[in-house]
């Protein structure tokens, strides 16, 4: 287990802010984007990314990804989310009854199109769901709680069980509780986001350096192989991760995503191969600036 408190103390700040994480608490009416440029705007920095398009109305955990942690954006998007909600039905029905609707029609892998304001190209896709629990029920407006695999839309997801009940169902309100590893537990909102830049501005950075979290927390959602300290040159070059590279080879499945670290040295992303001479190739490398 690499310890990210160590990590990130041994880091400065500058450090952090090329290879970090911030867990924003979006609220409603900002884009998810809006809210990532503002992050890049008040910190100067190159780059910023969000792990997971949020709607303008709905709030909740908006990882924003600094600098050099954009390249991990696409090894988090697929992780599962975490949703509680309050849906709208347009005609009487017990709760009960929708949830048997709900567990013998939308557990499980489930197929679904984007809607129609969706950006993405409207084809059929399949989504899992993990979790569609129906809380409280007051009239025809009932507390949900969904856990899903990401990419998963969940007003249509709403819409879709109106239409399969023939009743209509929309939703009201949303909030995302959870987004892979990120929890609601390291949200900033960007009241207190902004007064950390402000005191860092004029020279204290406890506040930032509090709020962000290092880029080696991917390490906590994917398998760690550790390498030799020697081979960290050549793979850093560009070299296949070699089963003699590695201090223990694991056993693991061919195609699997794994983090790669030379003790507390965050390396890369991999794909495990499972070859016969070599173990995984790279999918990003974690490269040395140039001074």
């Amino acid at each position: 287990m690499i310890d990210i408190e160590k990590i990130k103390k041994g880091k400065t700040t500058e450090e952090l802010l090329e290879f970090g994480i911030i867990n924003i608490d979006k609220s409603s009416g900002p884009t998810s984007f809006n809210v990532s440029h503002y992050v890049k705007k008040k910190l100067n920095l190159r780059k910023t990314s969000h792990f997971g398009t949020l709607d303008p109305k709905v709030t909740g955990v908006l990882p924003v990804s600094l600098n050099r942690a954009c390249k991990l954006m696409g090894f988090f998007l697929g992780e599962d989310k975490e949703y509680i909600g309050i849906m709208q039905i347009h005609e009487d029905r017990e709760m009960a009854d929708i949830q048997k609707v709900i567990n013998n029609n939308f557990l499980g892998k489930i197929k679904q199109t984007p809607p129609v304001k969706s950006r993405v190209k409207r084809q059929e896709r399949e989504r899992e769901i993990v979790k569609f629990d129906l809380l409280e029920q007051e009239g025809k407006n009932i507390l949900f709680h969904v856990v899903c695999q990401g990419g998963t839309y969940i007003r249509k997801l709403l819409d879709d069980l109106g239409t399969e009940m023939n009743i209509g169902a929309h939703m009201l309100e949303l909030r995302r509780t959870r987004a892979g590893i990120f929890t609601e537990e390291s949200l900033v909102n960007l009241y207190d986001f902004t007064k950390a830049v402000e005191e860092y501005e004029k020279g204290n950075d406890e506040l930032l350096r509090k709020i962000i979290v290092p880029g080696e927390i991917v390490s906590q959602a994917y398998p760690i192989v550790y390498i030799k300290e020697e081979e960290i040159k050549p793979v850093l070059q560009g070299r296949p991760l070699y089963n003699d590279f590695l201090i223990e080879k694991p056993k693991m499945n061919t195609g699997e995503i794994i983090s790669v670290f030379c003790g507390e040295r965050f390396i890369g992303m991999f794909k495990v191969l499972n070859g016969e001479e070599f173990f995984a190739k790279a999918e990003f490398t974690f490269q040395e600036l140039m001074e």
